[in-house]
């Protein structure tokens, strides 16, 4: 199944519920205030966002006029929305990419299927368990290793995560291996703070490969909504996060969260959970998600992908 297909599917529910009636309001060449009314009323349903829906409005207001219809105004206004420019990254072998985010929004599953990913455009990939607050989550990732044929570096429940990053980094640069996966808490059951534990663990890991963790890889689940914005807006101003993956899509009809999240974070969004399945994890395109979302399929295509992936 193609990546439009994909994402047409994970976002069903979106353009059921808010978009096709969008979509109805803009099926004329004019707009008019009862028109603007309904589309900003189901653009905050969305879960867009008070500011990014302004924004959308003023923006159609200005520029419906130009275009062929108020509808292709609206397509463009949303692509750019979701294009934010990400920042040079100087890879060292190994590349490491630290997964974040609180529990229960994916990292673990997200961990695994990007393992899959790597491993199956030949990568050699060493999953680091770094929740080591968690059992569930430790054998979590040691299943991921054996159902993707790659190597798992764990300590015992309890252990000190910096130091099993740190080992995981450490192992994979001796192996001469390509990547590291870093699985991490969104909670501590200690007293420790959260965010002090990852970036210690980001300290370490940057000791054994200059420029690590590469990539800075924070996990919302859609499907919390604002909710998940909040908690994003947290984890930013404590790490410095490179991007974001989006779980859950399609358990959720409010999918403008992801114009809410780019608007106002400033970060791309990187993956794409779109089910439950281990190929179900994409790499993020602006352009693909607009077109499914608006049920407009362009052979044009904009990503916003990992180093690698296709």
């Amino acid at each position: 199944m193609g990546l439009f297909s994909k994402f047409k599917d994970g976002l069903k529910k979106t353009r059921e519920t808010f978009f096709n009636k969008i979509k109805a309001a803009l099926s004329g060449s004019k707009l008019d205030q009862e028109n603007i009314e309904e589309i900003e009323e189901l653009l905050i349903l969305s879960d867009m966002g008070i500011e990014t829906v302004n924004y959308v409005i003023d923006e159609l207001k200005e520029r419906s006029e130009n275009y062929d219809s108020p509808l292709k105004a609206l397509r463009e206004i949303l692509i750019e929305i979701l294009k934010v420019e990400e920042k040079n990254i100087e890879l060292n072998k190994p590349e490491v990419i630290s997964i974040i985010g609180v529990n229960g929004t994916g990292k673990t599953t997200t961990l695994g299927k990007l393992a899959k990913i790597y491993n199956d455009q030949g990568k050699s990939v060493v999953l680091a368990a770094c929740d080591t607050f968690r059992a569930a989550a430790i054998e979590q990732i040691k299943e991921w290793g054996k159902f993707v044929g790659v190597e798992v570096i764990v300590q015992k429940q309890g252990a000190d995560a910096a130091a099993v990053a740190y080992d995981a980094v450490s192992h994979a640069k001796s192996k001469n291996k390509d990547m590291v996966l870093i699985d991490t808490a969104g909670r501590l059951h200690t007293r420790r703070n959260l965010m002090e534990e990852l970036r210690k663990i980001h300290r370490v890991v940057s000791k054994v490969v200059p420029g690590a963790p590469h990539e800075v890889l924070l996990t919302i689940d859609a499907t919390t909504g604002q909710n998940g914005l909040v908690q994003a807006k947290k984890f930013t101003e404590a790490v410095n996060v490179s991007g974001i993956v989006l779980t859950k899509l399609d358990g959720t009809a409010k999918g403008g969260i992801v114009f809410a999240i780019t608007k106002e974070l400033q970060l791309p969004i990187k993956l794409l959970g779109v089910g439950e399945k281990a190929d179900d994890l994409k790499p993020f395109d602006s352009k693909v998600f607009v077109n499914a979302l608006l049920e407009s399929e362009d052979g044009e295509v904009v990503s916003n992908g990992l180093h690698g992936e296709e």
